[in-house]
């Protein structure tokens, strides 16, 4: 059975600091020390649980004044999850197509202003990219591909304004059906994460 937004809204509620503002990517084909291979990562020190990375990337921000990122990475099934909070890199086309070489690539961003994109690529190929809140105005060249799954899951699909908006939560439900991968709280939370740096300026 598909989930759906309302299946994910403990992230906002119980992971406040990182909800607000994150990028969750999921690569297949491509193993943690490969990927940050490809997008130039500079290992740095593991950390246990979301909470611990999410501050320490607040404090690399600073530290570097926005020159440099950090993001961490674990390995969920025959995926590498990859979370960059406050981060956006995952859903820049120019940076990610070159990346998916060869990979599966399954993304999804909010920012601080709740403007969104989630991303879907398959070695190179962009198939699929929209904003979760504006889920009409798709491209890529699968736009249509996962309308009824969509749908199901929460995303409004033509113009209109519901009483009870899941559509950001929705990106999530989404990556699991391309991937099989569930972000779940326990993942968040007791993962030791392998952690890296990477040049966005």
């Amino acid at each position: 059975m598909t989930k759906t937004g309302a299946d994910y809204a403990w992230f906002e509620n119980d992971f406040p600091d990182i909800a607000e503002a994150y990028c969750f990517i999921l690569v297949r084909g491509l193993s943690p020390a490969e990927l940050m291979s490809r997008i130039g990562g500079r290992l740095e020190a593991p950390l246990q649980g979301i909470a611990a990375v999410t501050n320490a990337a607040f404090d690399q921000y600073d530290l570097e004044d926005g020159a440099r990122q950090l993001v961490a990475m674990t390995t969920v099934g025959a995926w590498t999850l990859l979370i960059e909070p406050n981060g956006y890199l995952g859903v820049t086309e120019d940076r990610v197509l070159p990346v998916s070489a060869g990979a599966s690539w399954v993304s999804h961003f909010v920012n601080v202003n709740a403007v969104g994109t989630f991303l879907w690529a398959e070695d190179q190929v962009l198939r699929l990219c929209f904003d979760p809140m504006f889920a009409e105005d798709r491209w890529g060249t699968a736009p249509d591909e996962l309308l009824d799954v969509m749908q199901r899951i929460g995303f409004h699909l033509e113009e209109e304004n519901p009483e009870t908006d899941l559509s950001s939560p929705a990106a999530f439900p989404l990556a699991e059906h391309l991937t099989g991968i569930a972000i779940t709280p326990a993942l968040l939370q007791d993962t030791t994460f392998t952690c890296a740096t990477i040049q966005i300026q």
